[in-house]
Order: structure tokens, then sequence, then C-alpha cells
């Protein structure tokens, strides 16, 4: 029996994000799975308290935490690459579920279950997640423009028209109520 899975899942922070940008700081799989979560958790709050939703916020962090498990294998393949054409994508898809599924291998037999189900999710708190997925990248873009670096400009025009399509008040809230604040510094920020 293998018992790999959280020594394997402890290398995240050794996957770097945005290869193919100059970064003038480099964010890991480790960072970017955290912000997910709790992006993700806040949209499923949102949802709840303001828009009479009935989402389980914690259902969601978790997802998030397994959500690019599978780049632990795999790495972080570029989003221009990923989507360059069907055949490409779905070619990626099913690399991301054999990766997935190597990773699950890696647990004894009576945990696997529990941990598919966060790595196969397909719920409304999964949807939640790729959302918070999408607002972390558009937050990165954020950063890296506030520290000078033009390289992220076109990736932030191309994001930002991608959170607008999404049709979710919880989104919307998000983005209006907390996303200027990544823009502004500690000082700003008081």
């Amino acid at each position: 029996m293998s018992r790999h899975f959280f020594a394997y899942l402890s290398r995240m922070k050794y996957i770097d994000r945005w290869s193919l940008m100059r970064n003038t700081r480099t964010e890991n799989l480790s960072e970017h799975t955290l912000e997910v979560a709790v992006i993700a958790h806040a949209l499923c709050v949102i949802a709840n308290t303001h828009f009479g939703a009935d989402l389980n916020a914690e259902r969601a962090a978790v997802i998030a935490l397994f959500h690019d498990a599978s780049e632990i294998i795999t790495g972080d393949m570029p989003t221009p690459i990923k989507y360059f054409n069907p055949e490409i994508n779905r070619a990626y898809k099913e690399i991301e579920n054999v990766a997935k599924d190597k990773l699950l291998s890696m647990l004894p037999d009576e945990l696997k279950e529990t941990y598919r189900s966060a790595f196969y999710d397909s719920s409304e708190e999964a949807k939640r997640v790729k959302w918070a997925d999408k607002i972390s990248a558009y937050i990165k873009c954020v950063e890296e423009k506030k520290a000078g670096n033009r390289e992220f400009v076109r990736a932030s025009e191309s994001i930002y028209e991608a959170l607008g399509k999404i049709d979710a008040p919880e989104v919307n809230y998000f983005i209006n109520t907390f996303l200027e604040s990544y823009a502004l510094t500690l000082d700003e920020q008081e």
C-alpha cells in the first residue's frame, strides 16, 4: 500500500505558476491554493448571507484545497496553451485525470473515496471554486501591475472580462466590495 499522498501534496510549494510570464514575485501552487480556498469559502458565505443560497462554504474550501493538486504531477500548464484549441484542452483534461488518479492511488483504500469526492466534485460549491480560481488569477494580475509589471496588463483585461461574464451575484459582490483593496498599499488600506 502506498502512503505518499500527503508527501506529494506538500510539494505544491515547488510548483510555480505563470511560467510564461515575467513575474515580480513568483507565486507557487500552495499560495494559490490557499487564496482560492479563502475566496471560494467567501463566495459561498456571501451567496448564503446576501442571496438566499444554501451552500456549504466549508465543502467549497476543501474542494479548493485539491482543485489543482494534479499540477504536482503535471506542472502548471499555462492558460494560453491549455485552451489553445479543443483537442489540446481535451488531452490536458485527460492528463489531469490520470494525475488525480495517480495521487489517489497513493492513499490507503479506506481513504480514497473521501479524497476522490474532493478531486472530482461537480457541485454548486465546485462552481464557486472555479470562480474563485478566476478571481485569484485576476488578483495576481492586479498585484503584478501594482508592482509596475506591464507583462500582466493583457492577462488582467482578459480575466476581468471573463469575470464579467459570470452570472453570479456573489462574484459581483466580491468584486465590488473587496477587489479594490488588492490594488492599494498597506498604508492605503487603513
